[in-house]
């Protein structure tokens, strides 16, 4: 496995679920902690050039291990329920930035809030709305060689696709090779009655996951018990990215160093 930690620009809103601010001097400092590489955090695909990044990532030895899309819903208020053809062309093109920037770094871009909500709307109308976004966006995705990653959000962020179960019912009816889940352990340890057993029951759609304890503070912060969702896992044969999004509490310097020395210990 691979340790990535969730960062963003100096200029993400106060609410970001990052863990470091500042593109440049975070990946720097990830790569000074012990990181593998950093989840970019972006409102738009130009934050950064793909030149000065690529620039960045090689004098660091770093790698991006996923593009996240949670300023777009949060900051820019887009979301793949949206009924209004305008707000909808301008989320297409705000993913297809990010596609293409994750066809050169990472691969994999995330859809978490930004899938959006029904909000007293008939359940399967907006599932339409959804499905006609992931299907236009997956196939564009599948041309350049990058995956899409659902990520079940809990009941009080979001009212749409909650556990995993629920993510893994909808993959299979997006259909697509390159769409698949992130399962993050902070919200399943809200919805799913046994995370652990969620992992392994949907093993086939684990392409990533989200760490962060029960309080969303850093791994070893909370009560959640690690020691299961490691094993969890090891038991599903699990060899991709675990990337800290945690609160940065009591400052990014020391929930980054606290996260990445708890996690460590499990698979070094």
């Amino acid at each position: 496995m691979k340790l990535g930690v969730a960062i963003a620009s100096d200029n993400a809103l106060p609410s970001a679920f990052v863990v470091m601010r500042g593109l440049e001097k975070s990946i720097k400092r990830a790569a000074e902690l012990g990181y593998d590489g950093v989840e970019l955090a972006l409102k738009n695909h130009d934050e950064i050039s793909h030149q000065d990044l690529r620039a960045i990532l090689k004098k660091n030895n770093m790698e991006v291990s996923a593009i996240s899309s949670g300023q777009v819903f949060a900051a820019r208020g887009l979301m793949f329920t949206e009924e209004d053809k305008e707000k909808r062309a301008e989320l297409e093109t705000a993913f297809k930035g990010f596609i293409d920037l994750g066809s050169e770094f990472g691969g994999l871009v995330n859809i978490g809030r930004v899938r959006g909500m029904i909000n007293g709307r008939d359940p399967q109308f907006c599932e339409n709305l959804f499905l006609d976004m992931a299907w236009n966006l997956a196939d564009y995705a599948e041309k350049r060689g990058v995956k899409l990653i659902l990520e079940p959000v809990n009941r009080y962020e979001i009212d749409y696709i909650n556990n995993c179960d629920q993510c893994a019912e909808l993959v299979r009816k997006v259909g697509r090779k390159n769409f698949t889940m992130m399962p993050d352990v902070f919200h399943m340890n809200i919805e799913d009655a046994d995370f652990a057993e969620a992992l392994i029951r949907n093993r086939e759609f684990v392409e990533y996951i989200h760490l962060a304890d029960s309080n969303r503070w850093a791994p070893g912060d909370g009560h959640l018990d690690f020691d299961r969702v490691f094993s969890a896992l090891s038991k599903i044969n699990y060899n991709g990215w675990c990337t800290v999004e945690c609160l940065p509490y009591p400052d990014p310097e020391t929930a980054a160093k606290r996260a990445v020395d708890f996690i460590r210990k499990y698979y070094i």
